[in-house]
């Protein structure tokens, strides 16, 4: 019972040396509840199958991330532990002093982790739970449920996982205190609060060298991630700019150490105002003492900040682009005139085949479906391809450089080509530009980005083509913008589109169905989807051969993974900042713990308290900026990079998604900062 009251009046004590620790256990419970707690939270949601399966796999995937997010929360708490070790190694030293023997000192720890463990799980808890209903809103709006019916949600099973993987964690933490205090030494612990690291004086023509040489690496990686894309023709080769970027990191942070204080000793009037000489010293210490550290937390807040812009950019860009990308209701396609040779090949049955020669309308009317009864707009067209015009018959003169820049693209696939007529009757539904011909002209519509600036190259030499006998020179130097099949995103690479009398009908490929339902209002046009889904029932359903693309369908997917996106990013973003910003507290707070002794000659030779007070803000605030002003940097190229990979999904939401970003570091990191501040300035507090 002694042993208990004194952890207690240990904790009550220490209360502000323990704020960071709690205040990152109880964000820790909080957001590892509210993101396992979407499941109980969508179960209410009034959705169609399509979106059920899609919740269902979000569910799925976050509670995998949660194993993995448990990893980093579990050693984030043990590093926090060490920090409160190494803070009241004195108090343990008087301890042992005293009599109390090592056995009864680690009672007292256990006791105490135990305490700060439930009564941070409780107010976790709390917090996670009232955090989880304006969860349950923002996930109902992203799937665009209906709200009427929300109630009140309790997570049972989220907060039995969350009590028993922190209930773990602390298990861990609670036995590598007791290994800590069973390994002490007493003269170690007495003398703790006196042992401070030693400035070491980094030659400075070294540190320049190694510097201007980490920033050339560095260059060099934002170019191959930039500029320079073309050059990584595979996937692994994206690991050479990862690894130059973390070298060049730790190299940028170890000349540092030595550049900062020489530098700013050059400046006598800035250098000797105020305490900034004590300042800076401090500074090239810590940095000079602490470069892994700080690479790490550099690189944590850089992959904090893409994965949360690319998370949230990647949910608007797919939502934003789907009036002008899905502009009729439904799409049904069809491959044509199956020859036995490619039915062989293809694995295709021969009533499959046989049901090839008939039109998408004729297949439809075997089922009992009309398309005249539930469609409008009707627009029917055709896809020709002939497998010996492919695409590297289009790049003419272009085509050793256009290789030599793009290595990994398939020029021998077959090019799409399409009449004239058919193209303009779909540029007319979709509200398009329509185009004309002369008899010897052909011109390329594409909307997918990268080979965009392939086929631009190749038209600027106005490069000839051979089709169905006919030679045709191109009547634009650029590639039109524009598209045939509905989609989430810009995935037409090309249609060559040609005179109507060019093209020979024996090549025929593929008919494509567009057109709007008959309906005006949301329930109508899903009466008419589920008929359609329907069809699958039918007895003669497996005799043809008809995919069918749908705006709704289009829509529930682009909105289920955009959102499944955000809130893994989210997710990951938000454990990622809150790992990076304590680490970096702790080590702030470690550091004033150890440098408390110098605060307390400033005051002895006279030194006002507010100047104390401002030194130890510019030195905090410094420590802080550091990392995250590295980070940004990395940022900006990180997210062209990541530009590039999702620019079939738009990029319109950029700026949003960035604000929303620097919304959530402002919050928690600059709250760290803020912590960290106040609880450095009660420890080197003259008592």
């Amino acid at each position: 019972m002694m042993l208990f009251k004194l952890s207690l009046k240990n904790i009550r004590k220490s209360f502000k040396d323990y704020a960071i620790y709690f205040f990152t256990l109880i964000l820790g419970v909080a957001i590892f509840y509210v993101f396992n707690a979407i499941d109980s939270q969508t179960v209410l949601l009034n959705v169609t199958k399509n979106t059920r399966d899609i919740i269902d796999l979000m569910v799925n995937m976050l509670s995998g991330v949660s194993v993995f997010v448990s990893f980093i929360l579990g050693f984030l708490i043990i590093y926090a532990s060490r920090f409160l070790m190494k803070r009241r190694n004195k108090e343990f030293g008087i301890y042992l002093t005293l009599g109390m023997s090592k056995k009864n000192i680690s009672k007292i720890m256990l006791l105490e982790t135990f305490v700060i463990g439930i009564i941070s799980l409780v107010i976790g808890l709390l917090i996670g739970i009232g955090a989880s209903q304006f969860m349950s809103v923002l996930v109902a709006n992203s799937f665009e449920a209906d709200l009427t019916n929300f109630t009140f949600i309790f997570s049972s099973s989220a907060m039995i996982k969350t009590i028993i993987y922190f209930g773990i964690i602390y298990l861990i933490v609670m036995i590598f205190n007791v290994i800590s205090v069973g390994r002490c030494k007493l003269i170690d612990l007495l003398q703790a609060s006196k042992r401070n690291e030693e400035v070491k004086m980094k030659n400075p023509i070294i540190c320049t060298m190694v510097f201007l040489v980490a920033s050339f690496i560095l260059g060099y990686a934002y170019y191959l991630v930039t500029a320079g894309l073309d050059t990584l023709t595979n996937a692994t080769d994206i690991f050479l700019p990862i690894v130059l970027g973390c070298v060049s990191t730790f190299l940028i942070f170890w000349s540092l150490s030595g550049l900062i204080l020489r530098i700013v000793m050059s400046f006598k009037r800035i250098y000797y105002k105020g305490l900034n000489s004590f300042v800076l010293r401090q500074i090239s210490s810590k940095v000079n003492t602490t470069v892994f550290s700080m690479t790490v937390i550099c690189l944590m807040l850089f992959v904090t900040i893409c994965v949360l812009s690319s998370s949230l950019s990647m949910k608007n860009s797919m939502t934003d682009n789907l009036t002008s990308l899905v502009p009729v209701d439904i799409e049904l396609s069809k491959t044509r005139n199956i020859s036995e040779d490619y039915a062989n090949q293809t694995g295709y049955s021969e009533i499959l085949r046989q049901d090839s020669f008939l039109s998408i309308e004729e297949s439809l009317n075997k089922v009992d479906f009309d398309i005249h009864t539930y469609f409008d707009d009707i627009t029917t067209v055709y896809i020709y391809v002939a497998d010996e015009f492919t695409f590297l018959d289009t790049l003419g003169e272009s085509e050793a450089e256009i290789k030599r820049k793009y290595p990994i693209y398939t020029y021998h696939a077959p090019e799409e080509i399409m009449k004239l007529s058919d193209y303009n009757k779909v540029a007319k539904l979709y509200g398009n530009q329509e185009y004309t011909l002369n008899e010897n002209e052909y011109l390329i519509v594409a909307d997918f980005e990268s080979v965009i600036q392939m086929r631009n190259e190749a038209l600027k030499t106005k490069p000839s083509i051979s089709i169905f006998g006919h030679t045709l020179i191109p009547k634009y130097e650029e590639c039109q913008n524009g598209f045939i099949r509905i989609s989430s995103n810009h995935i037409n690479t090309g249609i060559i589109v040609v005179p109507d009398s060019v093209v020979d009908e024996s090549y025929l490929e593929k008919e494509i169905l567009l057109a709007n339902y008959k309906a005006d209002s949301r329930e109508g046009k899903q009466e008419i989807e589920n008929t359609i889904l329907a069809l699958g029932e039918h007895e003669n359903s497996n005799t043809m051969n008809i995919d069918a693309s749908t705006k709704i369908s289009i829509y529930e997917a682009s909105v289920g993974l955009g959102a499944m996106v955000t809130f893994i990013g989210l997710y990951l973003g938000i454990i990622f900042l809150i790992s990076s910003a304590a680490i970096l507290a702790l080590k702030e707070l470690s550091e004033s713990t150890d440098n408390k002794e110098r605060y307390h000659m400033l005051r002895k030779i006279g030194t006002d308290e507010k100047l104390i007070h401002r030194a130890l803000f510019k030195q905090v605030a410094i420590f802080f900026i550091f990392p995250l002003l590295l980070a940004i940097i990395h940022s900006i190229f990180g997210l062209l990079f990541c530009r590039y990979i999702l620019m079939t999904f738009g990029d319109e939401a950029m700026v949003r998604s960035i604000t929303m970003t620097a919304i959530f570091l402002i919050i928690i990191y600059g709250g760290y900062f803020l912590i960290t501040y106040y609880c450095s300035k009660n420890i080197i507090k003259d008592k």
